[in-house]
C-alpha cells in the first residue's frame, strides 16, 4: 500500500489544530483549513486559540510542514487524506444539525479526486458517514469504496488535557470497505499507538455516542442524588467519595451546576434522534438531559435560598460568580451551564458579575455580554458568591477567606476553613464549624 503523506484537515479548533499539529510532527505534509478568516490569521499570526496547543508548539509546525490557510485558497484536491473536524451542534429543538458536516461535504465535492480518503471525525449518528455525508461527496460522479475510501475515526479530544489528543489514547476507525478501514487505520497509526479497526462506519459513530451518553447519564444520576441528598440532609460528596472506596463496580461520577462543552450536552441529543428514526424512544438519554438540563435553575434556587438565610432576596442582590467555562482549567465556555446561571440570576433580579481567570468576556444564555472583573473587585462588590468552575488558579484560601456568604456547586470548598452557615453547597447543604 503507498503510504499516504500529505493531508489536509478541514476546521481547526479544539480537534482539527491537534489532529494536524500531530501529522505535522509526524513527518507529513499538513494543509489546515479553516472557513473563518480570524482563525486563519490568528494561527498564522502562531496564536494558538486553544488550551491544548501552545503557541510554541504551533509556531514549530508553521516552520516545519504545516500550512494554515482560508477555504478559498485551498489545494485539497493533493492531498492523500482528508479528514473533517467540524462541529456538530443540535437545534434549537434538540434535534441534530448537520450543516456544518454537509457544508464541509460539499466543500471537498468540489476538490474530490479519484484514489483519495475521507476521514470525519465529527461525533454524529450512526448512519451519517454512508448517509448523508457520503452522498454529497458522490454527487460528483465517484463512488466510496470504488474511486475513493471513506471512513469514521471519532475524536476522543478532551479540553484541557493536552494527552488526550497524543499517541497514547487509542484511536476508533470503520471504513466503508475493509480496505478504506485498513488505509485509515495505517494513517492514523503515524500518530496513535493503539488503532482499533471496526466493522464499519455505523459501528464507530455508535462508539462514540455511547462513551458521552455513558458520561451524561451517570453525571444525571449523582445531580438526581445531590438533590435527594440536600432533602435528606446528607452530604452527597461524602456518600460519593465513601462509595469509591470499593475498588471494582464502581465509576466516580461528581454532580455539578449541570453540563457544558462541545460533547455532553449535546451529543446524546444524536443517539436519541436516531433512535426514534427506529420507532425506538430512549428514554435513559431523555430523563438524563432533563435532569442534567434543569441544574443551572437548582442553582439559582439555592442562591436565593442563600441569600434568604441572611434576610435578602435575590431580586436586587449582587450575586458574584466564579468560573464560566464549562470545566477547570480551560478557556472554552461552549455550552457552559454558567450561561444558564447567569441569565436565571439576571431574569430574577440580581445584578450579576463574574471573575474567570481564563475567559475575558462571556455572553449568558440570555444573550447578555459580560466583562471579567478582577477577583478581590468581586468579592468585595459581592452580597453572596456563587462557584460555578473551580479553576486552580483562582486564590481559594482568599475566597473563602474574604466572602461572607458563598454557594459551592462543586464542592471547591472541600477542607477548607469556613464559619458555621458560611458555605450552602450543592448536595450538602450549609457548612459547620470547621468543616465544609
Amino acid at each position: 500500500m503507498t503510504q499516504d503523506s500529505r493531508v489536509a484537515v478541514i476546521g481547526l479548533g479544539y480537534v482539527g489544530l491537534p489532529l494536524a499539529i500531530a501529522f505535522a510532527e509526524a513527518g507529513l505534509d499538513v494543509e489546515g483549513v479553516d472557513g473563518s478568516p480570524r482563525r486563519v490569521a490568528e494561527l498564522n499570526d502562531r496564536h494558538s486559540p486553544i488550551d491544548d496547543i501552545t503557541d510554541e508548539r504551533l509556531s514549530a509546525a508553521l516552520d516545519g510542514s504545516f500550512r494554515v490557510v482560508g477555504a478559498d485558497v485551498a489545494r485539497v484536491e493533493e492531498a492523500a487524506a482528508i479528514f473533517v473536524c467540524v462541529p456538530t451542534p443540535i437545534t434549537g429543538t434538540k434535534d441534530p444539525d448537520l450543516e456544518p458536516v454537509l457544508a464541509a461535504a460539499r466543500f471537498i465535492r468540489d476538490h474530490l479526486r479519484a484514489g483519495q480518503l475521507v476521514v470525519l471525525q465529527s461525533t454524529t449518528f450512526p448512519g451519517t458517514t454512508t448517509g448523508p455525508f457520503g452522498a454529497v461527496l458522490e454527487e460528483t460522479g465517484l463512488r466510496a469504496g470504488a474511486d475513493f475510501d471513506l471512513a469514521f475515526a471519532p475524536e476522543r479530544v478532551n479540553p484541557g488535557d493536552p494527552a488526550s489528543s497524543g499517541k497514547g489514547v487509542p484511536r476508533l476507525v470503520g471504513g466503508s470497505t475493509p480496505a478504506a478501514t485498513t488505509r485509515a487505520a495505517t494513517l492514523l497509526r503515524r500518530i496513535n499507538d493503539r488503532v482499533v479497526e471496526m466493522s464499519c462506519p455505523d459501528a464507530a459513530e455508535m462508539a462514540k455516542l455511547l462513551e458521552n451518553t455513558f458520561r451524561n447519564i451517570n453525571i444525571a444520576f449523582v445531580n438526581n442524588l445531590a438533590l435527594l441528598c440536600e432533602r435528606m440532609g446528607l452530604d452527597v460528596w461524602e456518600v460519593i467519595d465513601a462509595a469509591a472506596t470499593k475498588p471494582f463496580g464502581f465509576m466516580k461520577f461528581t454532580p455539578g451546576p449541570g453540563v457544558g462543552g462541545h460533547c455532553i450536552p449535546v451529543d446524546p441529543y444524536y443517539l436519541a434522534w436516531r433512535a426514534r428514526e427506529f420507532d425506538f424512544t430512549d428514554r435513559f438519554i431523555e430523563l438524563a438531559g432533563d435532569i442534567n438540563f434543569a441544574m443551572p435553575r437548582h442553582v439559582v434556587e439555592l442562591t436565593a435560598e442563600a441569600l434568604n438565610d441572611r434576610s435578602r432576596s435575590l431580586k436586587g442582590a449582587r450575586v458574584g460568580v466564579i468560573g464560566v467555562a464549562f470545566k477547570p482549567d480551560v478557556q472554552d465556555a461552549r455550552n457552559s451551564p454558567a450561561g444558564a446561571v447567569l441569565a436565571g440570576l439576571a431574569e430574577r433580579g440580581a445584578e450579576v458579575r463574574y471573575h474567570d481567570p481564563h475567559v475575558e468576556r462571556f455572553r449568558d444564555d440570555a444573550g447578555r455580554d459580560h466583562a471579567g472583573v478582577g477577583l478581590d473587585s468581586l468579592l468585595h462588590w459581592a452580597d453572596a458568591i456563587l462557584v460555578v468552575t473551580a479553576h486552580h488558579a483562582v486564590d481559594w484560601e482568599h475566597v473563602y477567606g474574604q466572602a461572607d456568604l458563598v454557594v459551592d456547586t462543586v464542592n471547591s470548598s472541600a477542607g477548607r476553613a469556613v464559619r458555621p452557615r458560611q458555605v450552602l453547597r450543592l448536595g450538602a447543604g450549609w457548612s459547620d464549624v470547621g468543616a465544609a
